[in-house]
């Protein structure tokens, strides 16, 4: 049941004309011209508007994120409902009619009253519903939770406040354990914070989670969602069950959109955003980043193009604003049923680019590569750790009857992968290395002919156009001073010629024999010290 429930059941057992909301002040019903305040307490707006997105559906709610005015219908028990948003400069206000015969009651109830005092009646004016014990928002507060929605929600947001003020990127909720987060890659328990009770948890995460995926973790033990702290940022949630009870991550979705600038995309790269047709791969292991550099290189197209966009998302992360192009951001679970549904819906929705969260299933490839295929240009992500892989993990999802048919569409269709790891930055935070293959006649051979393993010294021979292996990405972190040399060794997928790398520079390898002493020659006089030399494990 959603939270403003109780308000609702308010309104119709009054008989009043409209439930009136407004950010800083009481909650009061329209008693036909006259207001009645029925909270003691006024709502903020981070409050009010959580409020109502719990019941906006999904255009509506994407409508409250950023800020617009809205009008949506929402059904509850007690009727059907009119809800209508207006964000003003003095705060947020919302105002709930009841739709149907119901309004229909409220309307005819002053003419009924009017009529009956005008024939002399001496009856008695018109009994109000429970008026004896008005369902007042003092009684449902307790459950909304005064000053706050709830206590355990206040709890929560309270959490997911202070991982924001830590720089985490995680935060971890689970029976038994205190609070954790994801510091720089690190799980770190948060001090001075108690043990999670099963009970405590589920109350937890229930306390923000959309009736919609409520359901859906009931029945199935899991589910995704965003959740918005106006004022904090953006979160992408997922609640699961495991052996011990209920469980969650939350991870932190920046407020602002970062430019491909900010991340330092290589100019190679973003010319892939002024493609008419192809397909562009974001790939790498979960937590890598992908969803971050997709976000960048839609803002660039959003800027310098004039484009239709369709984004399929799951849960929607980063809000888009209209900029020179048209943004058409939709959620799977609350706007479509699924990628492939979505994506098969796409191609009659006059898109020029289509982005596709995740490339989950057999059908969703096979859709991406043919939208690709004809004059669409379409960004994906894929969990795969190199270039190579990714093309043989998108072939190896067909049955072998088709690969073939499927190597030649790749082929033609592939125009650029971009498969990236998040590394420590020695004093702090994370930086990408990213291995970026272009679609080049050789390469598209090799994928036609079946011969992936050979793209590799492709891309390490292409360095004038733009490829990078992964492992000179890596080499060119530590010799900027950015990364140490042995989380470096431990992101790369070629090892042993990362190694060799290593030792061609002179730099500390003792790391890749834990029993050997480090060496203890000094730099050579005049020359300044290798990057990440004497450092390893420095943080």
């Amino acid at each position: 049941m959603a939270q403003l429930d109780r308000f609702l059941a308010a309104l119709v057992s009054h008989r009043a004309s409209a439930l009136m909301l407004g950010s800083d002040v009481p909650a009061q019903l329209d008693m036909h011209g006259t207001p009645r305040a029925i909270t003691k307490t006024a709502f903020s707006e981070p409050q009010l508007l959580a409020l109502l997105q719990e019941l906006a559906p999904g255009n509506a709610r994407m409508a409250l994120d950023s800020g617009a005015a809205t009008t949506f219908a929402y059904t509850s028990e007690d009727g059907s409902f009119d809800v209508q948003v207006m964000p003003r400069a003095e705060g947020l206000r919302a105002v709930v009619r009841v739709q149907g015969s119901a309004q229909k009651q409220v309307e005819e109830q002053p003419a009924a009253q009017a009529a009956s005092a005008s024939q002399g009646a001496a009856a008695a004016p018109v009994a109000q519903p429970r008026a004896s014990s008005p369902v007042s928002v003092q009684e449902s507060h307790s459950e909304v939770g005064a000053p706050g929605m709830s206590p355990e929600r206040d709890r929560i947001e309270e959490l997911l406040r202070m991982m924001v003020q830590r720089g985490s990127s995680d935060l971890h909720l689970r029976v038994g354990e205190p609070p954790i987060v994801r510091v720089d890659g690190e799980m770190v328990r948060i001090p001075d914070t108690s043990v999670l009770q099963a009970r405590e948890m589920e109350a937890l995460v229930k306390s923000i989670m959309p009736e919609r995926n409520r359901g859906e973790f009931d029945s199935s033990s899991d589910t995704d969602f965003a959740h918005d702290i106006p004022g904090t940022g953006r979160f992408r949630c997922n609640v699961m069950r495991e052996h011990k009870g209920c469980a969650a991550v939350f991870r932190i979705i920046p407020a602002k959109v970062v430019s491909v600038e900010q991340l330092g995309i290589t100019e190679e790269v973003q010319k892939l955003c002024y493609l008419t047709r192809g397909l562009v791969l974001v790939t790498g292991p979960t937590g890598s980043g992908k969803s971050t550099t997709l976000c960048s290189l839609i803002d660039l197209i959003n800027r310098k193009r004039s484009e239709h966009v369709i984004t399929i998302e799951d849960p929607i992360e980063f809000v888009h604003e209209n900029k020179q192009c048209i943004i058409t951001q939709r959620q799977v679970g609350v706007h479509t049923g699924s990628f492939k549904t979505a994506l098969r819906a796409a191609l009659r929705e006059d898109p020029d680019i289509v982005l596709v969260g995740e490339l989950r299933d057999l059908e969703t490839v096979s859709i991406a590569i043919e939208t690709a295929e004809t004059g669409h240009l379409v960004f994906a992500t894929l969990h795969t750790t190199s270039a190579a892989g990714t093309i043989d993990r998108l072939i190896d999802q067909f049955p072998p009857d088709r690969q073939e048919q499927v190597r030649a569409m790749l082929s033609e269709s592939l125009r650029g992968v971009i498969s990236q790891t998040l590394c420590k930055k020695i004093g702090g935070g994370r930086v990408a290395a990213r291995e970026v293959l272009l679609s080049i006649p050789s390469i598209a051979n090799l994928i036609r002919e079946g011969k992936t393993f050979q793209i590799a010294s492709v891309i390490q021979t292409s360095k004038r156009l733009g490829m990078v292996t992964l492992n000179d990405a890596l080499i060119d972190l530590v010799d900027a001073g950015q990364v140490e040399a042995k989380e470096a060794y431990m992101k790369a997928n070629d090892k042993t010629g990362f190694a060799h790398m290593l030792r061609n520079r002179g730099l500390e390898v003792s790391f890749l024999d834990p029993t050997a002493e480090p060496p203890a020659a000094a730099a050579p006089a005049g020359k300044p010290e290798p990057a990440g030399k004497a450092k390893v494990g420095a943080r």
